[in-house]
Parts: C-alpha cells; sequence; structure tokens
C-alpha cells in the first residue's frame, strides 16, 4: 500500500502557555521583537485530550524557553504515550521525559554545541534511550539555494546543511524527523515546497514538516510533493489555534480518507 501524508498536530508551548508564534521572531535577546499569533485560554491537556480523542499519534509538545516544563507534563499526563516533547532536551533529562510519558523526546539544539554536529553526543543520546525513542528537529533556515539546521529557537545558524547524506547519517541513530522551515513558521503563507520535496527524496524515515501551512489543501500539496514521504504541521491557520485557513475536523477527516481533495 502507498504511503499518505497526514496531518501531525502541535502543543506550542510558551511562558507556560499553549501559543502559536511567528518562528522568526523567537529570541532571548530583543523578547520585545516577539510575534505572536494566537494566546489559548485552554491549558495544555485540553489539546492533548482533544488529539487523544481523534487518535491523532505523534504530535509535538515543543517547549519554547523556559518555565514550560509543568504545563509539558499536564500535556502528557492527559496523553500517556501519545505525544513527543521537544525543547531543552539533553542527555541528562531525556529519560526524565520518557518516564513522564513522552512517546519520543525531540532533540535539537544539545547535538550542536558551539554550532557544530556531534555525532558523538547523538551516538551517546540514541544508546542511553534507544533509536526508537528519538526524533531529530532538523528544523532549518534557507541561505542561498540550501537549508541549513537552526537551533536556539532558530536564531542560532549552524554550518549543518539539510540533505541526503546529513539524513542519511542521522537516521542511523534516530526514528523520525522533524523539520520546521523557520523561515516561513507561523506566517501562514504557504509551504516551502521545494524543501518539502526533497524531504520527501532525502529522508529514509518517517518525516514531519512544519512552517507556512495556511489550508486544507497544502495536505495534498505536501502528498504530491513528497510522494507520500512527509507529514504535515498546521499550527496558526487551525481554527483551534485562533485560525481562518484549516478547519481542524477537515484535517481529522483528511487523516481518516473520509475527505477527498
Amino acid at each position: 500500500m502507498a504511503s499518505r501524508s497526514i496531518f501531525k498536530p502541535c502543543i506550542d508551548l510558551h511562558n507556560g502557555a499553549v501559543k502559536q508564534i511567528v518562528g522568526a521572531s523567537l529570541s532571548d535577546d530583543t523578547p520585545s521583537m516577539l510575534k505572536t499569533n494566537f494566546v489559548s485560554e485552554e491549558p495544555p491537556a485540553f489539546y492533548a485530550n482533544l488529539y487523544r480523542t481523534h487518535d491523532l499519534r505523534g504530535a509535538h509538545v515543543i517547549m519554547l524557553g523556559p518555565n514550560n516544563e509543568q504545563a509539558a507534563k499536564e500535556a502528557l499526563a492527559a496523553w500517556p504515550k501519545g505525544l513527543q516533547v521537544g525543547g531543552g532536551i539533553s542527555i541528562d533529562n531525556a529519560q526524565h521525559w520518557l518516564d513522564c510519558g513522552a512517546d519520543k523526546v525531540i532533540v535539537t539544539s544539545w547535538l550542536f554545541p558551539e554550532g557544530k554536529l556531534s555525532m558523538q553526543r547523538l551516538k551517546d543520546l540514541s544508546a542511553l534511550i534507544g533509536k526508537d525513542n528519538l526524533v531529530i528537529d532538523v528544523s532549518c533556515r534557507k541561505r542561498g539555494s540550501q537549508w541549513f539546521v537552526a537551533m536556539n529557537k532558530w536564531q542560532t545558524i549552524t554550518d549543518v546543511e539539510v540533505c541526503r547524506e546529513t539524513l542519511v547519517d542521522l537516521a542511523q541513530y534516530c526514528s523520525e524527523f522533524l523539520v520546521h522551515a523557520a523561515d516561513v513558521e507561523g506566517l501562514c503563507q504557504g509551504i516551502d515546497e521545494e524543501l518539502v520535496q526533497k524531504l520527501g527524496e532525502w529522508s529514509t524515515i518517517p518525516c514531519t514538516y512544519a512552517g507556512g501551512g495556511k489550508e486544507i489543501e497544502d495536505l495534498k500539496l505536501v502528498h504530491e510533493l513528497s510522494n507520500g514521504r512527509v507529514d504535515l504541521t498546521f499550527g496558526s491557520a487551525l481554527d483551534i489555534f485562533g485560525g481562518s485557513g484549516v478547519k481542524f475536523m477537515d484535517a481529522v477527516a483528511w487523516n481518516k480518507g473520509a475527505l477527498v481533495l
């Protein structure tokens, strides 16, 4: 049976609240520049329960900065082993988060000390918790015609290119990739079509793309561009996050094969 791109939800946490943020505006140095699209009145557990109700597995809970640990644990408690968690994950706390109920942990910045990829850190973490429990976030920003991994809330551009060779090397030690296209994250102005196509060609393991999704038809677009090998996360465009471009229940229907686009 041919693979089919599906919708993967998210819970983005900032200062303990569920928010949708323009990714490129995140910075510790200039917090006044932060651009927020949505702040939820609902707690994280509300969204975890919503995803659980519709069996939307593989949702990523991302802690954007400090003061989010308790909120993340509330989400994990609402759906043990149903959610992935990322943001500040390292070899020192990865097992702790799995013990708290995360299905998998998502790691980025810790793998890039001083902006350089440490394969030793990756090997050590993978050996400790098992590759099946590890997702690598290769969120990136475009420079010229290439994409480079971005860390520290997507503000620091590393020297690691997102390309076939990189993804093949990393895939030996993890079970999934998560890729935020930071340049278009939160803008609801369209996905990075070229990046989605390349991820479909390059990735040998499951891969979820996030960034710029604006309408339900983007699910079909991602499916066609990636030959069904890349899944799509909607954020700011979703009605459950204050958006008008995508109805949550339409995305659920697509996953169940009940919506034809």
